[in-house]
């Protein structure tokens, strides 16, 4: 029996989180004033229930007065998040245009090829020869110098040439909505830019602790890279021990990915489970005296903070180091802790100190699995018995696997889109690979045991290797799994009413899961179906590149000059046809001819599905295109030498369509032609992807 003054912080947690959802999406500077006036009001309110309350008979107003401290979590969330919003301060850079900015890198610089990727603070921005004092964040993309490149570390001051411009939505279906995702770490202007646009000061700003953290990990990297020879099980090695985001193999990813097992890549509350584990035995002598057992509680608890430190304080991490302290100190108290409570007034710090953190994938699921270990793996483990000790704890962590991917499955399939079938075959797989490189990781960098090095690197290579294997099995995953926001809702209410329903054996809970499971169900299945008779053309919004896929059922013809390991391809058109069920892509160029029963591509013209196009490029330039049957579209492609206007006059056709292979200012040129006749225009580079029914 939970007690409702042991989950004090749950009941806080849910307004606090609502006021904060809100304000995000909320987000005016008026508000913000209003905002302020009604908490200071309820603050004082609350204070003044709070000294007066015997007088006042408050018990007699319970409910009113939980009413009001809901009510004052749920502005404070509110308040919190328009505090933390950049672009509302009156000071934030990107209300002028500066020509120049000052600021000093936030962040650990990346480098990919020769574009070097950072956050830049800003603090002065300079206009006709004068400085004003700015705030906010600029992402920066830096081209570095191929014969000598500057070197860039965190803290440190520049002056550069602003040319920035907001954070570009997704245009394409499916697309990674990267503007969302930068504005949820309060960046919302970004800026491509030379290296000679740029000055380094002598300056040193940022926080000292944080550079020391950098520069110390920075140094335990280099202490790997001297001492493993092979560049996937360094990568592996940095990311696991470090959280230091080295370049991983498409392959290592994906194997970890498909498996299940991509959170051992990423340093969360498991390696700092490692570590206390470890540090608890070391320190165990220290138990037998009461000044020993407070060191101890102090060694451990420093030593954790200070591994969170060094991995850049990741949600993950910060929620295991807050959650292992609170769980330290109550133990060393012998006082009683809640779990759910724990957990609650872990997130609730959190989001405290960084309302955004809310939209944080990691984050949340974190505190998603940590929340199914708590509630789903006690009742998993009553399932089965077993007298072997060593079967026992087998089963008791095959209990921990499933207890957190039940949890944290909504998410994972909203946001990754697979559901790995062997994750308790491949999880079971690494818990002792793991554990083994974690503390020889350690042992390596703390105790600089260099002759374990070899071993390190080989057991990195078998756990590659191992997961590699198991992502290549038959059925290993299913793929490309595509839930829309109802849908998500409806997994998450059948999870959570077929748990409690047949933990309490309430019948009412038991229908409504059921009855979720029928309608999720049924509108998959539909989508199923559904996806089978579309018929459709999708013209894609690219930055240089042209593709438009001809859908029809299951199967599509894609023309475009990307490839299928294209980045580009992966990163705009893919997503849109795994969302679309297409299991079948016949790629062809531009300057291919082709036929299919439903597609047919010849003589600069394009036809499917009782749709007509002309192919418009450079071929045609300073011919006279006569006798040619009218046209539902004409498709401008690489910088033809033609009017609009002159066209117009020679055939018929309905629409213009300009996709991004054409340079900028001819776009402009055709656009402005189309207009001034009243012609539909679709522009396919910064504009919406287009999607033509062709039935």
């Amino acid at each position: 029996m939970i007690f409702k003054s042991e989950i004090v912080f749950v009941k806080l947690l849910f307004p606090l989180s609502l006021g904060i959802i809100l304000g995000y999406h909320f987000q005016h500077q008026q508000l913000f004033r209003i905002l302020l006036y009604v908490l200071c009001s309820l603050i004082f309110l609350a204070a003044t229930i709070h000294i007066y309350y015997k007088k006042l008979k408050g018990w007699k107003f319970k409910k009113n007065i939980a009413s009001l401290y809901y009510l004052l979590f749920f502005c404070l969330g509110f308040y919190l998040t328009l505090a933390h919003t950049d672009f509302l301060r009156s000071d934030y850079f990107g209300h002028k245009n500066y020509p120049h900015l000052k600021g000093w890198i936030s962040s650990e610089p990346h480098q990919n090829h020769e574009i070097l990727r950072f956050e830049l603070s800003i603090s002065k921005g300079f206009l006709n020869k004068k400085s004003e004092h700015c705030s906010g964040k600029l992402l920066i993309a830096l081209k570095l110098d191929s014969l000598k490149p500057i070197k860039l570390n965190y803290g440190d001051e520049l002056i550069i040439s602003a040319n920035y411009l907001p954070v570009e939505p997704p245009y394409n279906p499916g697309e990674f909505n990267f503007k969302q995702w930068l504005a949820a770490k309060n960046i919302y202007h970004q800026s491509f830019i030379k290296q000679e646009e740029l000055v380094k000061t002598n300056q040193n700003q940022g926080n000292s602790l944080v550079k020391y953290a950098l520069t110390l990990r920075q140094k335990l990297v280099d202490v790997y890279r001297k001492l493993i020879h092979n560049d996937e099980a360094f990568a592996v090695a940095s990311t696991l021990i470090l959280g230091y985001r080295a370049d991983l193999s498409k392959e290592t990813l994906a194997a970890y990915s498909k498996t299940g097992t991509i959170h051992a890549l990423s340093v969360s509350g498991m390696h700092v489970g490692l570590i206390y584990i470890m540090l608890n035995w070391c320190l165990s002598f220290l138990n037998r005296k009461k000044l020993g057992k407070i060191l101890k509680t102090l060694i451990i608890c420093s030593l954790i903070w200070y591994y969170a430190l060094l991995t850049g304080f990741s949600p993950s991490v910060l929620r295991s180091a807050i959650m292992i302290t609170i769980f330290i100190f109550a133990k060393q108290l012998n006082r009683g802790n809640n779990s759910y409570n724990v957990l609650a007034f872990t997130a609730f710090i959190l989001l405290v100190f960084n309302p955004f953190l809310i939209w944080d994938v990691g984050f949340q699921l974190s505190f998603l699995a940590v929340f199914g270990l708590v509630y789903f793996q006690p009742k998993i483990y009553k399932w089965l018995y077993f007298k072997s000790t060593w079967v026992d704890k087998l089963w008791s962590t095959t209990a921990m696997s499933l207890a957190a991917q039940l949890a944290t499955l909504p998410l994972s399939i909203y946001y990754f889109h697979q559901f790995p079938i062997y994750f308790i075959i491949s999880n079971l797989f690494i818990l002792i690979p793991i554990t083994l490189l974690m503390y020889s990781g350690i042992a390596l960098l703390v105790l600089r045991i260099y002759f374990v090095a070899p071993a390190f690197e080989w057991l990195i290579n078998f756990t590659n290797n191992g997961l590699k294997w198991i992502s290549e099995l038959p059925y290993a995953g299913i793929t490309e799994i595509w839930l829309n926001q109802w849908q998500l809702t409806l997994m998450i209410l059948l999870i959570a009413t077929l748990s409690i329903g047949f933990s309490n054996y309430k019948k009412n809970y038991l229908f409504v899961g059921f009855l979720s499971w029928l309608i999720l169900q049924s509108s998959l299945s539909f989508q199923k179906i559904n996806s089978t008779k579309q018929s459709e053309a999708l013209f894609f919004s690219l930055r240089k590149n042209y593709a438009a896929a001809f859908i029809s059922g299951n199967s599509c013809v894609l023309i475009t000059d990307l490839s299928q390991d294209d980045r580009n391809y992966e990163f705009f058109v893919k997503p849109a046809l795994d969302q679309k069920h297409i299991d079948s892509i016949k790629f062809v160029k531009w300057e291919d001819e082709f036929k299919a029963p439903n597609l047919i591509k010849q003589n600069q013209q394009l036809m499917s599905m009782g749709k007509r196009f002309l192919l418009l490029d450079e071929t045609l330039n300073g011919q006279k295109i006569v006798n040619q049957p009218s046209f539902d579209f004409i498709w401008a492609h690489n910088s033809p030498k033609q009017k609009i206007e002159l066209l117009s006059k020679e055939i018929s056709f309905k629409a213009l369509i300009i996709d991004a292979s054409n340079k900028d200012y001819l776009i402009s040129k055709f656009e402005l032609q189309a207009n001034l006749l009243n012609l539909p225009v679709h522009i396919l580079k910064k504009q919406p992807a287009i999607m033509l029914n062709q039935k």
